[in-house]
């Protein structure tokens, strides 16, 4: 599964011209399952999610997570993550899990993430959604736990 994970001060999701996910400080997930994922993945990512620090300790270290910040998380599915764009001008999305399994893997890791933190929101899957953020620091990373990306950009 891959992540990109944007640290923000608020951050919201739109459907429709209605918000239906909003958070104030913490991280906006952008989630998406590539074909051959299961539950396994998507429990190794969300672990290294909510350990990950990205926020700043009293000495301006990024030494804190969003679990021991209390922070909130806006999950919204991105199968764009999982874009083949190695060739041509138009990506192929050939990588991505089929819909009906990306719609799994994603409910099965917001129930997850609903277990740990206090405030998850979420975009909804398979929709049109705009997305509004104000990344803080700006903080942004890439994280996948297939190794694959990482594997082919440092032979």
């Amino acid at each position: 599964m891959i992540a990109l994970l944007q640290r923000v001060t608020q951050a919201s999701v739109t459907v429709d011209r209605k918000i239906i996910g909003q958070i104030g400080k913490g991280l906006l997930i952008l989630l998406c399952a590539e074909r051959g994922d299961t539950e396994k993945e998507a429990d190794q990512l969300l672990g290294k999610l909510l350990n990950y620090r990205v926020f700043s300790d009293e000495n301006g270290k990024m030494n804190l997570s969003v679990t021991t910040t209390g922070g909130s998380m806006l999950i919204v599915p991105q199968f764009t993550l999982a874009a083949d764009t190695r060739s041509g001008t138009r990506p192929s999305f050939s990588p991505a899990a089929p819909p009906d399994i990306g719609k799994k893997l994603f409910d099965y890791f917001v129930e997850k993430a609903r277990g740990k933190l206090d405030v998850i929101q979420t975009g909804q899957f398979g929709a049109d959604m705009q997305v509004s953020l104000t990344n803080d620091g700006p903080v942004t990373f890439w994280l996948d736990t297939s190794g694959r990306k990482t594997q082919a950009s440092h032979p």
